[in-house]
């Protein structure tokens, strides 16, 4: 697999994660805010053009601002299914 599929595949999964706690409206709008992310209805990445570790992490700061350690706790999980992709969870 790719790096950008695992991109993909961990957005994704964060996303839908956030639909399952924040709500499916919160969640999704919080991700079409991210520049270079195209979300589908459904939470999954329809594109994603630029930077992937930038997209990321400002798709995690962005979720981290609504409900911060909530989202840390959960994340930790799905982040080690990808244990080439850093991140800095501030």
């Amino acid at each position: 697999m790719s790096d950008l599929e695992d991109y993909k595949n961990l957005i994704t999964e964060i996303v839908k994660k956030q639909m399952d706690i924040l709500g499916p409206e919160i969640a999704l709008s919080r991700a079409h805010n991210v520049k270079g992310l195209g979300i589908g209805s459904g939470g999954e990445v329809k594109s994603l053009e630029g930077d992937p570790q930038a997209v990321l992490q400002k798709l995690i700061d962005g979720y981290i601002a609504l409900s911060g350690e909530i989202v840390k706790n959960i994340l930790g999980p799905v982040f080690a299914k990808y244990p080439t992709i850093k991140l800095q969870i501030k």
